[in-house]
């Protein structure tokens, strides 16, 4: 499952540069999740780097993005195929 940031995040900047896919950007509030990037860290951590690093845990999974570890796993491939 992609994860998403609710519009409780403060915009501290502390989950952009942990994303190892660079799925998360500024939006115009708020940052934000491209969920066809985000792999929850499949691939590079154990455990999502923004989650683990949020000071408000606004980062829940994204409803709307429902993967399972296989999903995740064959988009970390996907994204890693593409930047070679």
């Amino acid at each position: 499952m992609a994860l998403l940031i609710t519009d409780e995040c403060i915009n501290c900047d502390v989950c952009e540069p942990e994303c190892p896919n660079n799925a998360i950007a500024p939006g115009d509030e708020i940052y934000e999740i491209d969920p066809m990037r985000c792999t929850e860290c499949v691939g590079h951590f154990d455990e999502p780097q923004c989650v683990a690093v949020c000071p408000v845990d606004c980062i829940p999974g994204d409803p709307d993005h429902v993967e399972n570890p296989e999903q995740l796993q064959l988009k970390y491939e996907k994204l890693m195929a593409e930047s070679e």
